[in-house]
């Protein structure tokens, strides 16, 4: 036992072997295992790969918390936990957890980061514990043991190489045996959300402002500001100006933690960035109307391009929590978001503009809007703080270059 025990701490993994003659047994029964003559252990080395730690490490950065449970003596589980460096804290078997109730072992499984010697059953005991807590667990294997744990977990995860039952089992199975694909997924995914809610903010916000714009322009003016195929071509050219937006970079602090769906939030931004939208829209139709003194067709135009600039432009503004400058777009955002803007800027002077509607504005109305796109801006930059969640103190810049 104490050479077990050494080289457990070793982190080796030892089957004993015992043998007894058998010869003139014609059938060994239950107690026929009496009196066996202990020959010695088989040793398997099975350390972690090198890039684990690293691995590892990326993943407790990203505010996921590394449980380990194993079949293997505690004494085995504690040497891998130490060679990846892993900030583990307290230690359950599964004798102790075979004495817990389901409550109380939610209870401990909050403090406790290394379970050793457990049955297939508890695996799935502590999956089902953390989730009880509130928790979302993902869970690794690739045993026919690990298959009842894979399913109970949130997030099921096996390897390419593991048992038909463990790959049946899990929600994805990972082609690289590398835990830096995690890692790789975990930022993607947070990256992916981070787009969408880019895509959701703007949306929302500015069909909320274009709405709020044409009831209150109801109101006043004897036409439509946009007619129905003007309208339609807007949103067109919106939607094509945004494809770029899956590529974009993501802020380092969405990045960093965790993003539940925030309807709060999302409320919060419409009414602060919609009602602005809406207050610019007025100004450019005060402008057209009681300033230059335009004609229907053209003050199609003109609120047609100043729409368009707003929805367009803001996209760089309210992508990222830092000043604008300071967070660099990928290019492929900037490509389609310019592209769809120059469309935009275009079509009110094609031959085809007639048959939309439309008719050129002048070039001083084209100076006013560009004023008038340029302090919206700078107030959508001011405003942005309020409608998006504040960064956390202590957080530096970003790299512009990046």
């Amino acid at each position: 036992m104490a050479l077990q025990d050494d080289r457990a701490a070793q982190g080796l993994r030892l089957l004993g072997l015992a043998w007894k003659p058998a010869s003139g047994l014609k059938k060994i029964g239950d107690r026929d295992d009496d009196g066996l003559i202990f020959a010695g252990y088989c040793v398997f080395v099975d350390p972690p790969k090198e890039s684990a730690a690293g691995a590892v490490a990326r993943l407790e950065d990203t505010g996921i918390r590394i449980k380990v449970i194993s079949g293997d003596a505690a004494a085995v589980v504690e040497h891998l936990v130490a060679a990846l460096a892993l900030p583990v804290e307290g230690v359950l078997t599964g004798e102790e957890i075979a004495k817990l109730s389901d409550a109380a072992l939610a209870a401990r499984v909050e403090a406790v980061d290394l379970f050793a010697r457990v049955t297939p059953d508890q695996k799935t005991r502590i999956v089902r514990a953390l989730k009880a807590r509130g928790h979302a667990v993902g869970f690794i294997g690739d045993g026919i043991n690990d298959a009842p744990a894979i399913r109970a977990a949130d997030i099921g995860l096996s390897v390419d190489g593991a048992t038909d039952v463990a790959r049946e089992a899990a929600d994805m199975i990972l082609l690289a045996p590398d835990l830096n694909v995690l890692a790789d997924g975990v930022a993607e995914g947070r990256r992916t959300y981070a787009n969408i809610m880019k895509y959701i903010r703007m949306g929302t916000s500015s069909n909320f402002g274009n709405m709020l714009t044409m009831a209150l322009a109801s109101l006043v003016l004897p036409f439509l500001p946009l007619t129905a195929v003007q309208v339609l071509l807007n949103n067109l050219l919106y939607d094509m100006s945004q494809i770029g937006i899956p590529f974009d970079h993501a802020d380092d602090t969405d990045l960093a933690r965790p993003r539940g769906w925030d309807m709060r939030g999302l409320v919060r931004f419409t009414t602060v960035m919609g009602p602005l939208s809406s207050l610019f829209d007025i100004a450019t139709f005060g402008l057209l109307l009681w300033v230059f003194h335009v004609d229907v067709a053209a003050f199609r135009a003109a609120w047609f391009i100043e729409s368009m600039a707003t929805q367009v432009l803001v996209v760089f503004v309210i992508r990222t929590v830092w000043p604008a400058w300071a967070s660099r777009p990928h290019i492929a955002l900037t490509v389609t978001a310019l592209t769809g803007l120059a469309a935009a800027l275009v079509v009110p002077f094609l031959p085809v503009a007639n048959l939309l509607g439309f008719a050129a504005p002048g070039g001083a109305v084209i100076g006013a809007i560009a004023l008038l796109v340029i302090a919206y801006l700078a107030s959508a930059e001011l405003l942005k703080r309020l409608a998006l969640r504040s960064v956390r103190p202590g957080t530096s810049l970003p790299d512009p270059a990046k």
